[in-house]
């Protein structure tokens, strides 16, 4: 047994749900039987819903009932007197009435627990490379955790959208119903302007817009941080030395004096 739900949505149709209530699975001496309930539609009020229950052989649908006609279809010849019979059986026509029902139940579940989820990406915008000496910037603009997978990830120069430049775009699935983008941006930075990263997504009231701050590139901070911290470790280093020396130097210039206690009587 499984159900699943497939999306195929675009931009400007209403979006094909294909949720699969039950399929049913007989091997037997190499022989194979199968059997798969469907629920097809497009509007959310289910006007266009098609309610289909197809029963294959070897691989081979050879029966199938839709919906749309309301009977029993036969794909192979000798399956015609198996689908007449089924259809003039008011029990099995019944029966389709009641699986289409449920097919509509579990449509309500299906929606509220997939369709209607929301997760807002996170984004992070980093630098992958840094070429002074060609003046060339390679940026790359990831968004992690998001559902549903619909997203576009775009490019501004100071808020106009990029066309001129390079770019790339990785999208991936993380295995547990979210996704992950990465947009890659090759470009030839310019003094004064403003470097953006746009998110748009259905889980956002307004799309995200994020700035490059070219002030000082990554690897640049990393050399300085790293730099400082070895600074502050030479003083640290320079100082105990210097102390343990002058303290050394203090006890090793401390004489005896001998009294004479000739005086003293």
């Amino acid at each position: 047994h499984r159900a699943f739900m497939e999306l195929c949505c675009n931009a400007n149709l209403p979006c094909l749900v294909n949720l699969a209530l039950k399929s049913l699975k007989f091997i037997s001496d190499g022989y194979y039987a199968f059997i798969l309930q469907e629920c097809i539609y497009s509007y959310p009020d289910l006007s266009d819903l098609v309610f289909l229950e197809s029963y294959s052989f070897n691989k081979t649908v050879q029966l199938q009932f839709n919906s749309t006609v309301g009977k029993f279809v036969a794909f192979t010849e000798k399956d015609m007197q198996h689908a007449k019979a089924w259809n003039e059986d008011p029990n099995i026509m019944q029966l389709m009435k009641v699986n289409m029902e449920l097919c509509k139940h579990y449509i309500q579940l299906a929606d509220e627990i997939v369709l209607n989820k929301v997760v807002k990406p996170k984004v992070k915008l980093s630098l992958v490379k840094w070429d002074q000496d060609n003046h060339s910037t390679i940026l790359m603009c990831s968004a992690y955790d998001f559902y549903p997978e619909q997203i576009k990830v775009s490019w501004l120069r100071d808020g106009k959208p990029m066309t001129s430049d390079m770019t790339s775009t990785l999208e991936m699935a993380d295995g547990d119903w979210y996704y992950q983008i990465h947009t890659h941006l090759e470009y030839t930075p310019k003094s004064g302007e403003t470097i953006s990263c746009m998110v748009e997504h259905a889980s956002l009231i307004k799309p995200l817009i994020y700035d490059w701050d070219p002030s000082l590139p990554e690897p640049e901070r990393n050399k300085i941080a790293i730099g400082a911290a070895g600074l502050v470790l030479g003083i640290i280093i320079t100082t105990a030395g210097l102390f343990y020396y002058k303290k050394k130097s203090a006890l090793m210039g401390m004489r005896a004096i001998p009294i004479d206690h000739s005086v003293l009587m």
